[in-house]
């Protein structure tokens, strides 16, 4: 991949993530995103997933199977993520007048920023 092509799928995958976290993300997925397994929360990470592998398969020479594992992995990452920021934001009582609580809504967004990192750097080493 290019120079080019890489920076063109970073900007893709921010986009696709302020889309899917804050414009497409309903008030169902984000009160059920805390409870391990509920389909409603599930459904958030797996926007996320099918949108990368469109990404990847409009935007990257990746083939199927390598866009498919990317997509899975980041199913498993960006539902973890979230449900684990859920579960020390209910544990801790903190809200949004807490600044404790803008520090795991931070944390928890730098995780799929680096998400966002990770693709095109596993991208550049498989496809070499």
């Amino acid at each position: 991949m290019t120079p080019v092509s890489l920076i063109l799928l970073f900007g893709l995958l921010q986009t696709k993530h302020f889309l899917a976290d804050y414009v497409w993300q309903t008030g169902a997925m984000v009160r059920t995103k805390g409870i391990y397994g509920h389909p409603v929360g599930a459904s958030h990470s797996l926007l996320h997933a099918v949108l990368t592998g469109l990404i990847l398969a409009v935007a990257t020479p990746a083939g199927a199977v390598l866009a498919i594992a990317i997509s899975v992995g980041e199913f498993v990452l960006h539902y973890h993520t979230d449900w684990l920021k859920d579960q020390l934001t209910r544990i801790s009582g903190k809200t949004p007048k807490d600044w404790e609580y803008w520090v795991l809504v931070g944390a928890d967004q730098y995780v799929h920023h680096l998400t966002y990192v990770a693709i095109p750097a596993i991208l550049v080493f498989a496809l070499a």
